[in-house]
């Protein structure tokens, strides 16, 4: 839902009234976001700990277990990102309509594109004004699904796949996740390919944490505290 801002138009959308809050993102949302925002924080650090390790220590093995701790830190975030990133997919189904966004690409609208295009514009400094969005506007939409829904799923497939060579033939892991294995036969390529994954992480966290300061001060609409309160505010009205 949108409507272009200029200076005609200056009211944002009907039925909402200017420098209103509209709630947007329920708890379990917003709960998962800076979940799984901390969970990549904390993945990326130890993942490139892990494929760069530190040098070993002098003295007894038994003494020291800094590899270990690093990976069990590792392990443990991939377990809760993984849970809720699934919990995420099940609020889909029984969120409220902006739950559902990031799961879906209303690909055969022909208005989506239209304003896909009007965004690209945007963001590349060739419009002078926004367009007003309840939700995600729609290349935000396209990059939040391959970025964070596709890619979450892909980082969740081949590092349970890599973990279950740990843990045994015989685990879980292995049973849900070896199939991985059958398309990457080398286990070192799924080492590759998972990692090349941690990089587009921390590059689509840089352009995201950008786009959202950019919108929160261009736009006159409200992006970080609407993660924080649920609520977005329209600021077309203010100085």
């Amino acid at each position: 839902m949108s409507l272009e801002t200029n200076e005609a138009t200056p009211d944002l959308m009907a039925g909402v009234r200017r420098n209103a809050s509209v709630y947007i993102y329920e708890a379990p949302v917003r709960l998962w976001h800076w979940v799984n925002a901390a969970c990549v924080v904390i993945l990326a650090l130890t993942g490139y700990v892990m494929g760069n390790p530190p040098i070993s220590l002098h003295g007894e093995a038994s003494d020291s277990f800094v590899f270990g701790f690093i990976r069990a830190i590792h392990f443990s975030a991939a377990y809760v990102f993984a849970i809720f990133f699934f919990f995420r997919v099940y609020w889909a189904f029984v969120g409220n309509k902006y739950a559902r966004q990031i799961f879906v690409l209303p690909v055969w609208q022909k208005s989506f594109w239209v304003e896909v295009r009007i965004e690209l514009e945007w963001y590349l400094f060739l419009r002078k004004y926004p367009k007003k969005y309840m939700g995600h506007n729609p290349m935000a939409h396209i990059i939040m699904f391959f970025l964070t829904t596709l890619l979450s799923l892909f980082m969740i497939f081949t590092g349970f796949a890599l973990y279950s060579q740990g843990t045994g033939n015989e685990s879980w892991q292995a049973a849900v996740f070896q199939w991985v294995f059958l398309i990457f036969p080398n286990s070192q390529d799924v080492h590759m390919i998972h990692r090349m994954g941690m990089w587009l992480f921390i590059v689509y966290s840089i352009a995201h944490i950008y786009a959202a300061l950019r919108e929160d001060i261009m736009s006159r609409q409200s992006m970080l505290s609407t993660m924080i309160s649920g609520r977005r505010m329209f600021k077309d009205d203010l100085p």
